[in-house]
């Protein structure tokens, strides 16, 4: 049975926290509107945090290390239950136009802006959103979230207007001048206060799940102004109307939310202060400390789970966590190499053109094995069999993994080593046709900075070399810069065959395209003059295009989109590989079932519904919340 009692005697906690140095500093209260968040009683959860928060202008970042602030201090237009279904948030209610290119929604009453001390600065009115609108797509302000107004849900004039905002910075870029245009072009208005319409030059399903990205969140026009350039610089350059008003924060040391007594929502937020602690060192320490009740929450490592879980004080508290379904990762193939000759860019490029050798490879790749150096216990949860992962979008209970022929992908394992050697002896015949020199060396590179990686990237060289033979094959493992790996390796090419990953910005199958799409191409296969695999891309994005333009009949839409999924894996542009890893197993005194949940965006760093209990479940009380929560029911003896 799950353990409900509720974490009462913070009194002692205060005690401990006031004895341990940098864990129990507190800011000055220099007035008291927040002093219900620092009584005796109030219940406080108490982490640590490795990766720092970088930008507090939520307007220019969706960065998720700094979104773990942002979406627990600014709410949005909509919100999520727990179960994942969008609800009313700072709009109570909402209705478009039949062809879904225009968009109102009815703002609640009494939502008010707060400074980080909880003192009231005005209300939330529409014009809050057309001032987002303007900021964001304005190049001047160099936010990297600007593309979320003309991707898949494309607002009126947004692109128009960051086009030529950008030729006034950098004219250099552009052939033909952009004409003029103004920021009341942006297909963002304000009725009245409590009115906000947007405009769409195409129908947009979806529009809905896109609401909740970081460059649709509301600022004060009036606050933007006056704060100029020291808008987001530090905790004290922000207004609030979340759950929560970062009322502390010095990098590298601590961050401090607190309770926001004016939110509209506040009998929902049972979490009176939230204190992240800052350490190098919390993945190596975080076990220890949770030992010593100074914090509610530590991420156990996999290579320490075994021993924990043999522990009885360890294994009462530990459990796993939800399988985040918000990234996929996925291997590809580079068709356009731009690495070192020693490495032999030029044969590969010969040899990833042959269908079956990349089949071959694809299946030499068991995922289980390659996933325990994360999950030893339960590897086959993370394995994902195609790109969009399962339980990410559905209709009516229906996975969109299972529409069409993409359905026969979403339970197959791709893994065959009878297969792979066929395959391989299909392809060594055309190949040396074609010229290609044996054995064909496969720079794989991996970011030294991600635990695990590495030792995952010498499985996988492993798997290959033993399947195929190294007279075949040459798996080059490198260890790329670990700092600035996407630039520098992935974006740059200088690689043969590589695990990347996307996460998905809305709820439609369109958002896990993209990876393939010419402006992001994470396989360069748009650069690649073989015929063949220039058919494959021109098929998949006329299917891809036809799939986006069916917007009155969802079923319809989605079995077009899985159709265009299904024909690049059968053609083995891609080999799916996984869903994120997460947090894995846990120590932590959240009942994270109970907090919004959502596939994408922000939703599930939430603190908003959550109640903080004296114990943190163990295997089997998870298991049971996650069956009850998932609604899957018990096979019968």
């Amino acid at each position: 049975m799950m353990k409900k009692s509720l974490k009462a005697s913070a009194l002692f906690m205060v005690m401990v926290l006031l004895l341990t140095g940098c864990y129990a500093k507190l800011p000055d209260i220099e007035n008291h509107t927040l002093d219900d968040a620092y009584r005796s009683d109030a219940v406080v959860y108490n982490t640590l945090y490795a990766s720092e928060v970088t930008n507090l202008n939520y307007l220019v970042t969706s960065s998720p290390v700094d979104t773990v602030i942002t979406a627990n201090v600014i709410d949005a237009l909509v919100d999520y239950d727990n179960e994942g279904n969008i609800v009313p948030g700072l709009a109570e209610s909402w209705e478009c136009t039949e062809d879904m290119c225009t968009w109102v929604f009815h703002l609640r009453n009494g939502i008010k802006w707060v400074d980080y001390e909880g003192n009231v600065y005005g209300e939330v009115v529409a014009d809050d959103w057309v001032a987002a609108a303007e900021y964001v797509n304005n190049a001047a302000n160099e936010t990297d979230c600007q593309y979320m107004y003309c991707t898949g849900s494309v607002v009126k004039g947004a692109q128009e207007y960051y086009d030529y905002t950008r030729s006034l910075l950098h004219p250099e870029e552009y052939d033909v001048k952009p004409k003029k245009v103004e920021p009341s072009d942006i297909g963002v208005m304000a009725y009245d206060d409590k009115t906000l319409i947007y405009k769409l030059d195409k129908p947009c399903p979806f529009f809905l799940s896109v609401l909740s990205y970081t460059s649709y969140l509301p600022v004060s026009r009036k606050y933007l102004k006056s704060s100029g350039t020291m808008f987001g610089k530090d905790y004290k350059n922000v207004l609030y109307n979340g759950a929560y008003i970062l009322h502390y924060f010095q990098p590298l040391e601590k961050q401090i939310l607190v309770k926001n007594p004016n939110y509209w929502d506040r009998d929902k937020v049972y979490i009176d202060r939230v204190e992240n602690v800052y350490d190098s060192e919390a993945a190596t320490i975080g076990v220890e400390r949770y030992e010593e009740g100074l914090i509610d929450k530590a991420v156990v490592s996999a290579d320490k789970l075994e021993r924990y879980l043999s522990m009885r004080f360890h294994s009462d508290e530990i459990h796993g966590t939800i399988p985040d379904c918000s990234y996929s990762y996925f291997y590809v193939f580079n068709f356009a190499p731009s690495y070192n000759e020693e490495n032999e860019p030029e044969n590969w490029r010969k040899a990833v053109v042959n269908e079956n050798f990349r089949k071959a490879i694809m299946c030499s790749i068991d995922r289980e094995e390659a996933l325990s150096v994360y999950e030893p216990y339960d590897p086959g949860k993370l394995v994902n069999n195609t790109v969009t992962p399962p339980g990410a979008i559905s209709i009516d209970g229906k996975d969109y993994t299972k529409f069409g022929k993409l359905s026969y992908y979403s339970g197959r394992d791709s893994y065959n080593k009878n297969d792979a050697r066929i395959y391989r002896d299909l392809a060594k015949r055309q190949l040396k046709e074609a010229g290609v020199t044996f054995p064909i060396k496969i720079l794989m590179p991996y970011n030294p900075s991600v635990v695990g990686w590495k030792q995952e990237v010498f499985t996988i060289k492993k798997q290959l070399e033993h399947s195929l033979g190294t007279d075949f094959i040459e798996v080059v493992v490198e260890a790329g810069s670990d700092t600035g790996f996407l630039n520098a390796v992935q974006r740059s090419g200088k690689f043969s065959f590589m695990k990347c990953r996307w996460g998905a910005d809305y709820e439609d199958p369109q958002t896990w395209t993209e990876p393939f799409e010419e402006e992001d191409d994470y396989s360069f296969w748009h650069q690649c003059e073989d015929e063949k695999v220039k058919e494959v891309c021109e098929i998949w994005e006329k299917q891809k295009d036809n799939a986006s333009e069916i917007t009155d009949n969802e079923n319809l839409r989605f079995e077009a989109f899985a159709e265009a999924e299904r024909l690049i894996l059968d053609h083995a542009i891609v080999v799916p590989f996984s869903i994120m890893i997460g947090d894995g197993y846990v120590m932590d005194k959240i009942n994270e079932f109970e907090r919004e949940y959502s596939s994408y965006g922000m939703a599930k760093q939430r603190y908003k519904g959550c109640h903080l209990y004296e114990d943190s479940m163990d295997m089997e009380e998870y298991q049971k919340a996650y069956k009850e929560w998932a609604h899957i029911e018990d096979e019968e003896e």
